[in-house]
């Protein structure tokens, strides 16, 4: 391993791990519940690999990941865990056949051997970890490899609920209290869900403990004052000593765009043909969803090619290869642009690289090689730029500017119209009337117990859920979109019956059993942070 004594800069990788809590007891078989399992098999256990293996090689490495708290509490949800057990042995069973199916083409009988050993491999890893992929990452994070951070309690859009911010300091304790139950200490840091900033939120987190969080680039660079070192440093918040990250455009266009990024290369894998389309109905059929739509199976035959639909045979050889290639040119982007900024700053620059998780392995199928390659390469290759955790910076490097960070986000125009909109702008005089209920119920009932207790209890638990941006988000995209009305409108009824039925005093435990069955996230909730 290399001399790290000469480095001229950070690079700070950000790895968004979340979903929306999805779990429906009531279906056996429910469609949307496919965005877990599809998360563990191509990039959570993809991910826990590659970090299993860097740890086994000596290799040393330093990531900061958010891991949600409706992720958390979907990994480590039994019946989830035992449906996603049933999940990946269809995956197997479908990975037999296709070898059988497959024997007259060698190269796709090739790929199908690839797919049954990489879902035999997935399934072992998920048993290995006592089938609670939380534990795995809570390994790394006591080694000190990974900084785990938190998120808003179910990703609520803070920027869009400051009319009522008692429902963002909500989102913000029920979220550390969770974490600190799970990890045993309390987070450090926070993603603030979709980056949405608002002027004045920092006073939450600092109430909270939290030391820092991040936005996109505009919220630092659009601050008051102007920043002096740019995104290449963090800043105070003015008033309470948060620290603010920024990402850095530059290093994440290279990874996200499918356009003009690395996963649009023609050596990757097509996420877009999928067997669970391509292949004969009959066929299909068992591996599909019961109600017969066809779905994604995760075993995919070609290479992205071109941009006709004409497309050629995928060849992991070549991918991994250009996997390793575009390690090396990211990795000598960094180098570079950490030299020019050293030598302009009089200072070693932070580069803030921030992705979805899903991206690694999901969407980019070649993700997490990609990945391992590149910390590979920086940990043996080269001397300029070192891997650090947003944490560890304030600790080396405790004197940062301060300055107000302005109102942004990340997403279409970085302003907040993906999540106000004509689609889903409605959504937000219901929350807002709920958000005004909630706070008048944990303000008159400030002592109670038993029904009563677990109604109030509940009635946070749907506001909570109500709130999600992921709801507003589909809506706006105009994909699933039946299934996010379906869930705002639940969530808002079931709040307001609680509601009505505290104020009058006419609880039905049966129905109130019912829900916190379906609706079970958050055990150890306190409706009273709600005020």
């Amino acid at each position: 391993m290399r001399s790290l004594k000469m480095n001229k800069g950070y690079l700070c990788l950000v790895l968004h791990g979340h979903l929306p809590f999805v779990r429906h007891p009531e279906h056996e078989d429910f469609l949307e519940e496919d965005w877990l399992y599809e998360g563990i098999t191509e990039t959570y256990i993809p991910l826990i690999s590659i970090f299993e293996k860097l740890v086994q090689d000596n290799i040393d490495f330093r990531l900061t990941m958010t891991l949600s708290p409706t992720l958390i509490s979907m990994l480590s949800d039994p019946l989830l865990e035992e449906r996603y057990i049933k999940h990946i042995n269809r995956l197997i069973e479908l990975s037999h056949r296709e070898m059988e199916r497959t024997a007259w083409q060698p190269h796709f009988q090739r790929l199908a051997t690839m797919y049954l050993n990489q879902f035999c491999s997935v399934r072992d890893t998920f048993e290995r970890y006592n089938r609670n992929l939380v534990n795995a990452f809570k390994k790394f994070q006591d080694l000190g490899k990974l900084e785990i951070i938190t998120c808003g309690a179910t990703h609520g859009y803070f920027p869009l609920m400051d009319v009522h911010r008692e429902s963002v300091r909500a989102q913000v304790k029920v979220a550390v209290s969770h974490y600190e139950s799970v990890f045993g200490r309390k987070p450090r840091g926070i993603w603030l869900p979709e980056c949405g900033y608002q002027p004045g939120h920092d006073e939450i987190l600092k109430e909270a403990g939290l030391r820092y969080f991040f936005t996109d680039s505009h919220g630092v660079l659009h601050g008051t004052p102007r920043p002096k070192y740019g995104v290449f440093a963090p800043i105070y918040c003015k008033g309470t000593g948060v620290a603010c990250f920024a990402r850095d455009l530059e290093s994440s266009k290279q990874v996200w765009s499918s356009i003009e990024g690395y996963p649009g290369d023609h050596n990757y894998r097509e996420f877009y043909r999928d067997i669970g389309f391509d292949l004969e109905y009959d066929y299909i059929r068992p591996y599909i969803h019961p109600d017969g739509v066809r779905i994604n199976t995760g075993i995919k035959y070609y290479r992205i090619t071109g941009e006709g639909n004409q497309k050629e045979p995928y060849v992991p050889e070549w991918a991994r290869e250009k996997a390793a290639e575009h390690a090396g040119n990211f990795m000598f982007n960094r180098q570079r642009q950490v030299e020019f900024l050293y030598d302009f700053m009089h200072k070693k620059p932070i580069i803030v690289s921030p992705y979805d998780a899903e991206l690694f392995g999901h969407w980019w199928y070649e993700g997490p090689q990609w990945l391992d390659f590149l910390i590979r390469k920086i940990a043996c290759d080269q001397d300029e730029i070192r891997l650090i955790t947003a944490y560890e910076y304030l600790e080396e490097n405790p004197r940062n500017q301060v300055i107000t960070p302005s109102l942004s986000s990340w997403g279409w125009k970085g302003y907040s119209e993906m999540w106000l909109q004509g689609s889903n702008d409605w959504i937000y005089r219901h929350l807002h009337a709920a958000s005004q209920r909630m706070t008048e119920l944990a303000k008159g009932f400030t002592n109670t117990d038993g029904l009563l207790r677990r109604a109030l209890n509940q009635a946070l638990r749907e506001l909570l859920l109500a709130q999600s941006s992921d709801w507003a988000f589909i809506m706006g995209t105009g994909t699933h979109t039946s299934y996010a009305l379906r869930r705002t409108k639940e969530h808002l009824l079931r709040f307001n019956r609680l509601y009505e039925d505290i104020k009058s005093n006419s609880l039905e435990e049966e129905w109130l059993s019912d829900i916190e069955y379906k609706d079970n996230i958050f055990p150890a909730i306190d409706y009273r942070v709600h005020q």
